[in-house]
Order: structure tokens, then sequence, then C-alpha cells
């Protein structure tokens, strides 16, 4: 089934760019708030603010001190945290035609150094720029990594030079602006080669679909050099020429409050988040705080980078309508670094469409709504496609499906990027597919899913699906079930997947909080889990696996690495609370071990 658009596009939305309009800002709304970053040191808000004459002042100095040791098309490494310094070297770099690669802190979780690192070699940049807090370590960092040959310069600490006659070099739609690395949830990082018409495009098909104009003011508390965060909540309100308020990720994730007081301090009409942030918004934030918020200006909660849940949605709303929040406030959208962002959204006017679905017909890849109320699965519709082309395509024959078939989603429009940097057999794999009726090229974005009455829903991922006993099961959907079973387990992450054992079996992965007060049964709550599982989703589970919180390894954006999870299960690689395996998957995968399971523990 194909999905397009027939809004039609002006040529300045097609083939402006971004540096022309910041130096359109700069001299019509020269004072007007562009970027405002609050601190919160001691729990109070603290605020250093750029005007759009001052973005644009300081971009030409780092601009002009760039080209000093960089040519147009070098590519420079971008290590910062969330900070004013991060945006005004990020322009800088786009007003010097150099090519800019965000990358996340190495250090700050696991797997970032080694993931940074690569990213280094893999782009073959010529310097990298951090600020001087953390030069130290991103220095030990290159040299852990064996990287010595390469210049690390901290850009807060520089003179620099009042640039006002830089003169930004020739771009057009083809000049590549930005290398977006994937958070390598299911692959090693590749970088999506970002270039100015894909980047223009997508920035007005954010605008477009959220219905996002001069007046509208934008909130978020995402790292900034992922995606969602950095083309969604900083570049998108900078081409239109609105104010952004930004805050750290860590201020959030010990204090999800301040992200609401943040919406509240600033009459923020949009802000988005991953499902988890407004899950953490419902457990966390206390019935005292929610007495002093207003939430009624904001317009646009997207909910989108993972899976939206239906009960997150449903208990989010509950929690905060005291606030003025909506349901129809909430907006969810898919989209991925591949297609520079956004492929679906739903428009701040529309309700959510929630839709409880027959799970035996999902299982046969077939999707079937079932009437409101009904005791069954429910999934959230990310939105409809704006000015894209999507189709569902079974992902082994290539075939086109109808509507309410389940198969991989295919994209193709301005938006999708240029393809992965420097890797022409993947870019040819995915971003130039062919459907078996010759149509083509398409984006095989891996996610699977099904459109209903022009509405998309998005079922999981191609190669994270289990078929078990001839049912196509998706991981997040036993996570749930089992996450909400138990008390132990809010809050907290589970990875699920299949391996082989004298046929495919299922592991539960599941963190697990410790109690000093009161221990919790663990073979007690595995048989808990085993049996939530048979009656919701009616799968039986012979394994189960208990992790400490910090356990199930995430990408920079929250997203599960399922794939990561199941080969650390299989290469016994876990450092496990309680294990309970089943006689096959323990001889597969525990050689040291004996056929019988292991013995109970409590936490």
């Amino acid at each position: 089934m194909t999905t397009d658009s027939m809004k039609e596009r002006t040529p300045e939305d097609m083939h402006d760019h971004l540096v022309n309009r910041l130096e359109t800002h700069a001299r019509e709304i020269p004072e007007r708030p562009a970027v405002t970053f609050v601190r919160h040191p001691d729990g109070k808000p603290v605020e250093e603010t750029l005007t759009y004459a001052e973005l644009d002042r300081e971009a030409r100095r780092v601009a002009a001190w760039l080209r000093e040791s960089c040519d147009f098309g070098d590519r420079v490494l971008l290590l910062y945290g969330t900070g004013l310094e991060f945006v005004k070297v990020l322009i800088g770099c786009m007003y010097a035609g150099v090519i800019a690669v965000p990358a996340p802190m190495p250090g700050n979780q696991r797997g970032h150094g080694t993931r940074s690192g690569g990213i280094v070699r893999d782009a073959d940049v010529r310097l990298v720029l951090t600020e001087s807090g953390d030069l130290p370590s991103v220095t030990s960092f290159l040299e852990e990594a064996g990287i010595d040959d390469i210049e690390c310069v901290a850009t807060d600490a520089l003179e620099l030079a009042e640039a006002p006659g830089w003169q930004v070099p020739p771009l057009d739609a083809g000049t590549l602006v930005i290398l977006q690395y994937t958070s390598g949830s299911t692959s090693d990082p590749k970088g999506v080669m970002v270039t100015h018409g894909s980047l223009s495009h997508n920035l007005s098909e954010m605008t477009h679909a959220f219905d996002l104009g001069p007046d509208s003011r934008i909130g978020s508390w995402l790292p900034q050099h992922h995606d969602m965060g950095l083309m969604g909540k900083l570049l998108m309100p900078l081409q239109l020429g609105t104010p952004v308020f930004l805050m750290a990720p860590m201020d959030f994730l010990r204090r999800p409050y301040l992200w609401l007081q943040l919406l509240d301090r600033h009459g923020i009409t949009t802000t988005v988040a991953p499902n988890f942030a407004y899950d953490l918004c419902t457990r966390r934030v206390t019935d005292e705080q929610i007495a002093g918020l207003d939430l009624s200006r904001l317009r646009n909660a997207g909910n989108g980078s993972e899976p939206v849940s239906a009960k997150t949605v449903l208990r989010f709303t509950e929690r905060f309508a005291a606030t003025g929040f909506r349901l129809g406030t909430f907006n969810p959208c898919y989209g991925m670094a591949e297609t520079t962002l956004l492929v679906t959204g739903t428009r701040p006017e529309r309700t959510p469409v929630l839709a409880p679905v027959d799970s035996d017909a999902l299982a046969r890849r077939e999707l079937r709504p079932l009437p409101a109320g009904t005791d069954a699965p429910v999934l959230v519709s990310s939105g409809r496609v704006n000015d894209m082309t999507v189709r569902i395509v079974d992902p082994d024959t290539r075939q086109t499906l109808a509507d309410g078939r389940v198969g991989e989603i295919w994209v193709r429009g301005d938006s999708v990027a240029a393809g992965y940097w420097r890797n022409p057999e993947a870019t040819e794999r995915i971003f130039r597919a062919v459907t078996a009726e010759g149509v083509g090229p398409f984006l095989r974005t891996g996610d699977t899913g099904a459109l209903d009455g022009g509405e998309l829903f998005v079922t999981g991922r191609v190669k994270e699906m289990m078929v078990v006993n001839g049912r196509n099961l998706y991981p997040h959907d036993l996570e749930r079930e089992v996450q909400d079973s138990h008390d132990a387990f809010q809050g907290l992450v589970g990875s699920v997947c299949s391996v082989p054992a004298d046929g495919e079996q299922i592991v539960v992965m599941q963190e697990l909080r410790p109690r000093q007060s009161q221990p919790v049964d663990l073979p007690a709550l595995a048989r808990a889990v085993r049996g939530e599982l048979a009656e919701k989703v009616g799968v039986r589970v012979s394994n189960v696996v208990f992790l400490r919180p910090g356990q199930v390894r995430r990408t920079t954006s929250g997203k599960v690495q399922r794939s990561l999870m199941r080969e650390l299960f299989m290469n016994n690689d876990l450092q496990t609370l309680y294990e309970e395996l089943d006689a096959a998957t323990s001889r597969h995968y525990r050689k040291a071990a004996t056929a019988e399971s292991a013995p109970g523990r409590s936490a």
C-alpha cells in the first residue's frame, strides 16, 4: 500500500537551506532569543541565552577559525554535552562548509568510548572539538583509542576574532552538512549522510506535521548529538525562527519534574521525548509537584524514538490531567536518522489513534483492529505521512502489501538522506531498494508495521521479530507484559529474544531492583513471569533471567540493544541475579552447568 501526501511544497521549501534562514533571522529578528540553555546546579534554573544576532556572530567567528585548518567538506567531530557551546560550533561548521559529526561524550555510558572511537576512524575527522571542562577526558579517550594524530581543541578557550565579513561558501541541496551516526541498536553505527536538501525538507516536514509557526516555543532535554534532539528540537526551531529552551539529559533523569517545570515556566508549546520519559514522569513526579504545574499551553507532546505504549499514553494523560494536559496533546510520531528524522506524525488537533488488535492475527502478520474497549493488546498509531511515500513490503519477496498486512516499512522522499558514509554496499542495499513491481528506489527502514485507514502502526524490527511455533512475536510486546507484572520491575528495562535450542526458545531478561528490607522470592517471581506471559500473550516461556539495574544494554537514545543482549546471553557474559533455563537452552549455552535449573536466590 502506498501513502502519498497531496500537500504541495513551494520551491522555497524544497531548496532553501538552514544557513540562509539563520542569516535572514540575524537581519530580521536579531534580538529574538534563539537558544536558551537552562542549567540546574542546585535544582534551581539558571539560564543562558543566545539571540539570533549573537548566534550568527558566533557562527561566523567559529567558521573563520575552522577554515584556517579545514577545507570545505572536511569532517569535524563534536564532543559536547548539552549547552550553547555546541550550538555555536555546530552552526559555525555549517557556515564554514565543514561537515559536523556529533557524537556522545565518551565515558558517560557503557560503550560510548568504543562507539566514539569508531566514529573518529570511520569519518576520518580532521579535528576533535570539545569544551575545556571535558578536554582532559576527551584527550584521554583519544589516547586510549590509539588516536594520536588528530588535534583536539577546546573551543570555549579560544580567542576568536570577529568575522563580520565572513562569506558562507556556496551550498546547495546536495552539499553534506552532518554525518549523523546511527545509535547501533541492531548493528554497528553507520554515518548517515545528511545533505542540506534532506535537512531543509525534513525541518519543513516537522513544521507542517505539527502545525508550528513563529509563535511556537520549543523545549527539550534530549541529547544534542542524537537525531531527535538535534534535528527535531534544535535545528527545526532555528529554521523556523522560534525560541528553543534546552536542558541537560542528566538533569531530567535525576529529576523528571524539571522537564515539566521547563515546559510550564517558558510556556512551551512543543516538546518530544521517547516513551520511557513519559513513563518516568508518571512514576516519579509527586502529587505536590503536579499541583504546581500548568501544562495547558502545551500543544504537541511528541512520543517517538521507541515503540509508543498505549498504557503510558493513558497513564500520563490521567496523571497530569489536573495540569491541563489532554490526550490530544500527545503526538505519536515515527522516524529515523536515515530519513533525517520524521516520517509520520500526529497533528495537534487529532487525538492519537489507540487500536485494540487481534493478537493471533498479528502473529500471522495481519493487523486486525477490534472494537474499542476489547480486552486485547493495544497499538498506538504513529500518525500519518505528510510529504513522503510509505509502502509496506514483504521483506523476503519484496511484494508490496495491502492495507492491514504487516511487513517492512519502506520510505522515499526528499527527506531521505544520501546514504551511508563510505559504505556503498550498505547504501545500495538499504537506500536503493526496489519492489518486486519494479518501483523504487526506497529506503528499507528495517522496521515492521502496517497501514490502516492512512495511519501507520509500527510493530517492531525485522531482525528482532521472533518466530516461535509458527507465530510471529515482537519482543517489546512481551517486555511490556513482564514490566507490568510486578512492582519490582517498575521503571526498569527488559529484553526478550529467541535463541536456537532444539527449536526456537524465548529468553526473558529483566532488570530487577534488589530489596534489603523485603527480599524477593526469585523462583516464585520467575514462575509469575511465565504465568503472566502464558495468560496475556499465549506463549510458553521457560527461560527467565533477572539482572541488576543497568545491565540491559541500551543505545544513547535509550533503545534496547536486543541483538547485543541476545549475544551476551548466548556467550554467558551476563552478570545475573538469577537465571532459570530449560534443559535444552542450558545444554546449548551453559556447557559448564548441569541441565538442572539454577538454584533459587533471594534479592
